[in-house]
């Protein structure tokens, strides 16, 4: 995330310097190098930023929020770890009724 943040700044900056997309380009790949935005992120973002946006934070998203792994949830499967250690995390799951993954993401977290 802080990669593509500092790519995004050095995006709006060439912007400022009225550099085009495609002169852009070239100078991320040697500056960035393996880590350097696609083409097609690097074009999608000069755009915007050519087009007046100021915020270099993705937009929200639509869908689903995950809400499996809140503070709540957390603690559910906290407390119910400390009645007995040796739980699995299928019986976790089938017990507070959250996903397998989401009951072995938090376990792995604690």
């Amino acid at each position: 995330m802080q990669r593509s943040l500092e790519q995004r700044m050095a995006i709006k900056f060439c912007v400022k310097l009225e550099k085009s997309a495609a002169e852009t380009i070239p100078m991320f790949k040697k500056a960035f190098g393996v880590d350097c935005l696609s083409d097609r992120q690097i074009f999608r973002w000069h755009k915007a930023f050519a087009e007046g946006q100021e915020d270099v934070n993705d937009e929200n998203r639509a869908g689903r929020p995950s809400t499996s792994s809140s503070d709540d949830n957390v603690k559910r499967v906290r407390d119910l770890l400390n009645t007995d250690r040796r739980l699995s995390v299928r019986l976790i799951s089938e017990t507070l009724d959250i996903a397998k993954t989401i009951v072995h993401e938090i376990v792995l977290s604690l």
